[in-house]
């Protein structure tokens, strides 16, 4: 019996390393289920699964681009004032947590990967008894599960130290499936609205978020609406003379990101990024003898560049996904919908609601920093790239979508106020 437990405990680990926690795979093999499912030849099947799997790769390739190129630059800031900060980086608490479990509670990752597939498999039970639970989105971003299984892990031992393994593993299996199915069911309505149908939901770190934002947008059309103003989008306001410039999304985010970080590059100053490059061998950074000036216009317009191959990779996954999702949802899972990177929402809607979400929600966030500074905050918060673009970005595109051009200033930036102030009040509360 032990044999056949432990064979069984094999199969589960690398299935869940090699397909369960990288979303690429994961998203393939969904595509490749679906296919089979909906009876397609199998030469449809392996390239549906292919193209998914590349389609997701460049979403990486972009989204990784956009992390690696710009969380140095916002970290940097922390070291060019000698502040004693924390970073709000979910990956950054990752890696704290992980380390957590190991020499405060004497837990391993391994327990971490069955807390995974006890929630997993209870978000796929709450799915397929939707007649009774109404929720019906599949939570299938494994990077995240494995992040949010870890931070569950080490918040409930945390709190309850004594408590035992198998009991961490259920309560915690219970509440962590329960959150993901909640709340990628949250999007649910809002995405297809964003999508015009595209059949799938949000399943990342800013569910309730998007859910929040999109009902406060319809409350600030419905105000508008009563005011008897007409709420224009981003796509629907008309730019006179030469600001027509600024109706092409690459040449706006490239003009935008110029701007924006340039002026804490130049903050930092050419000395940090020599820094930098002698600190990772030449990894990143800048060569002692390279010109500053162009240094800093490549990296700035080296967002507008990831950002398109993001956008590039979402059109090429998304359609299989959602196309091949229909066999699952006729036969395993009825009526479900998968859950998926927020980063698939970029492409659609207003490409410049990405770039002004995430330039309002910055906006928001300095402010907020600078507040901790002023009124010596016991601690000071710094903003990391994950929260700073990806949840401001996507709140603007929601945003902008429901209400207008104003929402999607308005609520970004109080998002990048609340992400501030609400991370120091938790992290002084924490230690």
């Amino acid at each position: 019996m032990q044999q056949i437990l432990d064979f069984l405990v094999k199969i589960w680990d690398y299935f869940a390393s090699n397909i369960l926690t990288q979303p690429a795979y994961m998203i393939g093999f969904i595509v490749l289920l679906g296919y089979i499912l909906e009876r397609k030849p199998l030469y449809e099947s392996i390239a549906g699964f292919l193209k998914a799997v590349i389609g997701y790769m460049i979403l990486m390739v972009g989204s990784g681009g956009l992390v690696n190129s710009f969380r140095p630059i916002l970290t940097g800031l922390k070291d060019r004032f000698n502040l004693t900060a924390t970073v709000i980086d979910p990956y950054f608490g990752q890696n704290a947590v992980t380390e957590g479990l190991e020499k405060t509670f004497g837990r391993t990752f391994g327990d971490v990967m069955l807390l995974l597939l006890f929630a997993f498999v209870f978000n796929i039970l709450l799915v397929r008894f939707q007649k009774w639970t109404k929720l019906r989105a599949v939570f299938t971003t494994g990077n995240v599960q494995v992040q949010q299984a870890a931070t569950a892990f080490w918040i409930l031992l945390f709190c309850f130290p004594k408590m035992g393994r198998i009991e961490v593993l259920l309560v915690m299996g219970v509440v962590l499936g329960l959150y993901w199915a909640v709340g990628s069911n949250m999007t649910v309505r809002y995405t297809q609205d964003l999508t015009d149908g595209g059949r799938f939901a949000v399943a990342h770190q800013q569910m309730f978020g998007i859910a929040f934002v999109s009902w406060l947008a319809d409350k600030f059309k419905a105000r508008e609406v009563k005011a008897k103003k007409k709420a224009r989008r981003l796509e629907d306001i008309e730019l006179p003379g030469f600001l027509k410039i600024f109706n092409e999304n690459m040449v706006a985010t490239g003009i935008l990101m110029l701007f924006f970080f340039g002026i804490i590059m130049l903050i930092l100053g050419k000395s940090y990024f020599v820094g930098v490059f002698a600190a990772t061998k030449g990894a990143s950074g800048l060569a002692p003898n390279a010109s500053f000036l162009f240094y800093i216009m490549t990296t700035s317009l080296g967002f507008a560049v990831n950002l398109t191959i993001l956008q590039l990779g979402v059109r090429t996954f998304v359609g299989e996904l959602t196309e091949s999702f229909t066999g699952i949802s006729d036969r395993l899972l009825p009526g479900s919908v998968p859950g998926i990177d927020v980063a698939a929402t970029f492409a659609f809607g207003e490409p410049n609601a990405v770039t002004i979400g995430f330039l309002f929600g910055a906006l928001g966030q300095f402010l907020a920093i600078g507040a901790l500074l002023i009124f010596h905050s016991p601690t000071i918060i710094i903003a990391g790239f994950i929260p700073l673009f990806f949840d401001n970005a996507a709140f603007g595109v929601f945003a902008n979508r429901r209400a207008g051009a104003k929402a999607a200033m308005i609520l970004p930036f109080f998002s990048g106020l609340i992400q501030v102030f609400g991370a120091a009040l938790i992290s002084t509360w924490i230690g």
